[in-house]
């Protein structure tokens, strides 16, 4: 049986970020992840999981101004004191949240930089948190995001990350598998899936199109849940999908999926 997440950036947004971790624990959900706790004190986050028994499954690393548009700045040549001080603030909140694996988006590439200079950068930034993560006791993770819903995004492929992944040559760096993002990008999601198993520490769902609940668009999750489970994926899924109404009402698509 999976083991289910609300993603709290996405979900609950009918109420404030700090109580939907009692709007995910009363729908049954026993993980929560998000895009960043940084905004709010680890102490106050680290209540509200206590109070509500939930695990922290995952945040990311910081990710420069989102505000602005960033997303993301570890490809970023000119920014890796940035990149490196937002490590230590990551494995912080991290210790103090009991979470045990973060995700690095690796950002827009910067325009006028060749992109072997990209790649290169990013592939000395991620071996870099792999090693601090490492120590902590906490797992990296990196993820593919598509090109139509991030114009420009970096790392935007499984081949891509998988192959980076080598390069880096660390046995603490994994991949985060986003089934809306790779069957935007690539398709062929279950096979995908099972080739690349023993490197994939992390799934997130979502329909096509529209980022909605599972069961609203074309991606077969009745099937896709099951293949997870029968080819012993042990992580978390991630619910990081747009409802298309209320939260709690479009959660009837667990119960038509035998979840």
């Amino acid at each position: 049986m999976p083991k289910l997440a609300a993603n709290l950036t996405m979900l609950y947004n009918e109420v404030d970020f700090l109580d939907r971790f009692e709007a995910a624990a009363k729908s049954r959900f026993a993980g929560v992840e998000y895009l960043f706790p940084y905004a709010y004190p680890k102490e106050q986050i680290a209540e509200r999981l206590a109070r509500h028994r939930l695990t922290q499954v995952l945040h990311n690393l910081p990710a420069g101004d989102w505000a602005a548009g960033e997303r993301g700045i570890a490809c970023h040549p000119n920014r890796v004191g940035e990149f490196q001080d937002g490590v230590a603030r990551g494995i912080e909140y991290a210790k103090a949240l009991g979470c045990t694996q973060l995700n690095c988006l690796a950002g827009i590439a910067p325009q006028g930089v060749d992109l072997q200079e990209v790649r290169a950068t990013f592939v000395a930034n991620l071996r870099f948190a792999a090693d601090k993560l490492g120590a902590a006791g906490i797992k990296l993770l990196t993820e593919p995001i598509n090109t139509f819903d991030i114009p420009g995004f970096f790392l935007s492929r499984t081949r891509q990350a998988v192959d980076i992944i080598h390069d880096v040559a660390s046995s603490n760096l994994f991949l985060q598998h986003d089934v809306y993002h790779m069957q935007r990008m690539e398709g062929e999601l279950a096979n995908t899936i099972k080739t690349h198993l023993p490197q994939i520490a992390h799934v997130q769902i979502a329909d096509n199109p529209g980022r909605n609940e599972p069961g609203t668009g074309e991606i077969n999750y009745r099937f896709l849940l099951g293949f997870l489970d029968s080819i012993g994926y042990a992580g978390w899924i991630g619910c990081e999908y747009k409802p298309k109404g209320t939260t709690v009402g479009g959660l009837v698509w667990r119960e038509a999926h035998g979840l």
